[in-house]
């Protein structure tokens, strides 16, 4: 599976934008500001339909604009399949496959998998509990049809709570019907993502782990700690118990939109004592991870998007990266780097097909 071509109209800085990609690698490459991530984020929102970078779709239309066109080709078995994504400011998006549009926009997650790399992503690590989330649940949605379903519909229904809250604040009074009117399927869909999560770090674990000790030369054994109250049997008379509080507050404030992931190192946190290089290879060693599982589950190698890791990484993680390319374990790459001598340079090693693209701003 690959993106054969893609044509841009007012996405981020790019007003018109032709390209046609190896299905091996591909190196985007220009100066700072000129549009090379932009590019990667419109590959990673044909795949995912949302930018890798912001929540607000109408962030990602041309600032003279009032609507973008993303649309794409993508390749499987020599099959193509056209996957056109395209926004009017006020109104909703609208996605095609085949120029025909999806039921639910979700249909779409989980066909065309990728995996990206950015420079920030040791956010993981460092950052709330609300990051970690946000990249495993992202991970859960493209394996997982199911998962992201009852991911939607959670996330649906504690918004409805939330605002019977806070209408119970202003107003000062309380409806247990209409409450309990939430509160059951919340719990239901809370119990059932729980354990998702859970089995799924029982899997993803080894696998994490694997790889962190390919990239760290086996320095120091790393462990993920999944951690929601959700699991206590009492969790549903705590969660009614709890509803003064959330009037109060006006907000849920148990459930699994609470739970936190702990990466730890040889038994401590690496969020307080990981060093910089530990950070960076956990991070890594989960991308990595995402990748094998979503090749597993799907059949299908995933895009690997490398925004910018030759000037994050040190040379010892860079090799190891390298390596993986020179035994093929990736499928399409898409590299974005500010410095084309050194691109050429690092895979002069890596015997496949390269192509390179100039972006100008």
């Amino acid at each position: 599976m690959y993106l054969e071509k893609l044509n841009l109209t007012n996405f981020k800085n790019y007003e018109e934008g032709s390209f046609t990609f190896s299905e091996q690698i591909n190196c985007i490459v220009g100066p700072n500001g000129s549009g090379k991530t932009n590019l990667l984020d419109a590959v990673y929102f044909l795949s995912l339909s949302k930018s890798a970078f912001h929540n607000q779709d109408a962030l990602s239309i041309h600032h003279q604009s009032d609507f973008f066109i993303i649309d794409g080709i993508f390749r499987r078995d020599d099959k193509p399949t056209q996957i056109t994504c395209s926004l009017q400011r006020g109104q909703r998006k609208v996605l095609l496959s085949d120029k025909k549009p999806y039921e639910r926009i979700s249909e779409h997650i989980g066909r065309f998998p990728v995996v990206m790399l950015a420079p920030n992503d040791t956010d993981l690590v460092r950052e709330h509990s609300e990051e970690r989330r946000h990249f495993f649940d992202g991970v859960l949605s493209q394996l997982d049809a199911g998962y992201l379903r009852d991911y939607l519909f959670y996330q649906q229904i504690l918004k409805q709570r939330n605002g019977t809250l806070k209408l119970f604040a202003e107003r000062n009074y309380l409806d247990e019907e209409l409450l309990e009117t939430y509160n059951e399927p919340l719990l239901q869909l809370a119990g059932r993502i729980y354990q998702r999560r859970k089995q799924f770090i029982g899997d993803f674990l080894p696998i994490v782990q694997k790889h962190y000790a390919y990239l760290s030369d086996a320095r120091e054994a790393v462990d993920i700690i999944y951690e929601s109250e959700v699991g206590n049997e009492e969790f549903p008379k705590d969660f009614r118990r709890n509803r003064q509080r959330d009037i109060q507050l006006q907000r849920t404030n148990k459930g699994v939109h609470k739970d936190d992931y702990v990466f730890e190192a040889n038994g401590v946190a690496l969020k307080k004592f990981g060093s910089q290089g530990q950070q960076k290879t956990f991070v890594i060693a989960l991308k990595m991870a995402q990748f094998e599982q979503l090749q597993a589950e799907k059949g299908i190698k995933p895009m690997l998007l490398l925004d910018d890791i030759f000037d994050k990484l040190d040379d010892r993680r860079i090799d190891k990266l390298i390596t993986l390319m020179e035994h093929h374990t990736f499928g399409q790459i898409f590299i974005t780097d500010a410095r084309p001598d050194r691109t050429r340079e690092l895979l002069t090693s890596v015997k496949a097909d390269v192509a390179y693209f100039r972006t100008e701003g």
